[in-house]
């Protein structure tokens, strides 16, 4: 009983522990302390890997058989902290939830099929990570945290770090331990790695070409990969937005239509977070010259809450596919440093170094994370056989 409870890395007392009755394909765990999160965790995982000799082979054999194919040595002195870049803050997001949903979607109940039916149950491997197209690395630390949550045995190392460049054929880490484990983990991980590595390497473009403008990204994430998508902005270095309706007042144009205007809608918001006691930053989208003229004319006459004005649309495409900022220019002129600016409308990886030349404290882009491309990445066993035919297909 011991034995099996720290080889599941499950905490088992007399209490939290109803049923372990060996059936002829595995086990059949129920924990009835279901208040603790990591025992719950732990309970997905045992559905997701099926808990069964050939899916857990640590439960039912002590030998190994070891199988390198195509690999390089393992130097723990090219490794680096993976946590280059923290996640952006968030009181309710579960991180190891979402990757626990996104490995319970995989297995469907049943494991790897396709794993158990050909991989050894005592077999090792180590598999290399391999970029297939230049661009900035990000996921590296989530990676890890999949791996760890598939099979903390399982030692992963890295010769690159979040926000690092890759350019293709790069091998930049690799994973060894149980073959069937590193496969379970291999697409989930690789999933959150090519999406988060898309947003960087996009983000890295925007935020050079802003210069001396800061680029962030806005609410149009992913549903349910809000804070991985927000994280990836950071890693390419840009800013974050607003997390989410909690952390921020922005008063958009909808709201502006119900208040009434412009100046109600500020005037209800500072009174709002008067009567609350509430202290956040507040920004309002403004869409005409004429609006800008209003919410500056509202805060010379009253104490406001306000800190950035949104300039929405005021960047206008021309017909030969440049872009007019001559009302964007005058309405940051008018604003005189007052309060942050932000633009918002038209912003292209052909038109944002000419936004940033307006005096715009921000550039806000949707498309970082709404338009991703995927950065392609892949995890190869072999390593030189991926190499050949990535050459052959001209990704390697």
């Amino acid at each position: 009983m011991q034995t099996l409870s720290n080889q599941l890395g499950l905490t088992l007392t007399k209490r939290s522990l109803s049923i372990i009755s060996n059936q002829e394909m595995g086990f059949t765990l129920t924990l009835l302390n279901k208040r603790q999160a990591s025992v719950k965790n732990k309970q997905l995982m045992a559905r997701i890997l099926s808990v069964s000799p050939i899916v857990v082979p640590c439960l039912f054999t002590t030998s190994r058989r070891i199988v390198r194919v195509a690999v390089t040595a393992r130097n723990p002195s090219i490794s680096f902290e993976s946590m280059a870049l923290k996640p952006p803050l968030h009181p309710t997001y579960d991180l190891k939830g979402i990757i626990n949903l996104a490995l319970a979607e995989d297995a469907g109940g049943q494991g790897d099929v396709t794993s158990m039916a050909t991989i050894p149950v005592d077999m090792e491997v180590e598999a290399n990570f391999l970029a297939k197209e230049d661009g900035i690395i990000a996921g590296i630390a989530l990676a890890e945290m999949v791996f760890r949550e598939v099979d903390p045995s399982l030692k992963v190392e890295w010769s690159q770090k979040d926000g690092d460049c890759v350019h293709k054929g790069l091998q930049f880490g690799k994973v060894y331990g149980r073959a069937h484990n590193i496969v379970v983990a291999e697409r989930v991980a690789l999933n959150f790695m090519q999406r988060m590595s898309g947003i960087a390497t996009l983000t890295k473009e925007m935020a050079d070409a802003a210069f001396p403008a800061c680029i962030l990204e806005t609410r149009k994430t992913a549903p349910g990969l809000r804070l991985v998508d927000k994280w990836a902005v950071l890693i390419g270095g840009g800013r974050n937005h607003r997390m989410g309706l909690f952390d921020m007042v922005l008063i958009k144009d909808n709201h502006i239509s119900i208040a009434g205007g412009v100046t109600n809608a500020v005037k209800s918001v500072d009174l709002y977070l008067a009567q609350k006691n509430l202290k956040m930053e507040v920004e309002v989208e403004t869409r005409t010259l004429e609006e800008v003229h209003e919410v500056l004319h509202y805060a010379s006459q009253t104490k406001t809450s306000l800190t950035r004005i949104m300039l929405d649309n005021m960047v206008v495409p021309l017909p030969n596919g440049d872009v007019n900022v001559s009302m964007l220019k005058e309405a940051v002129n008018l604003i005189n440093g007052r309060f942050e600016t932000e633009a918002s409308g038209n912003v292209t990886l052909e038109t944002i170094h000419k936004i940033g030349q307006t005096g715009v404290t921000y550039i806000s882009s949707g498309a970082l994370t709404h338009s991703v491309k995927a950065l392609d990445i892949s995890l190869k066993i072999d390593t030189e056989l991926a190499l050949l035919v990535g050459r052959r297909t001209n990704r390697a």
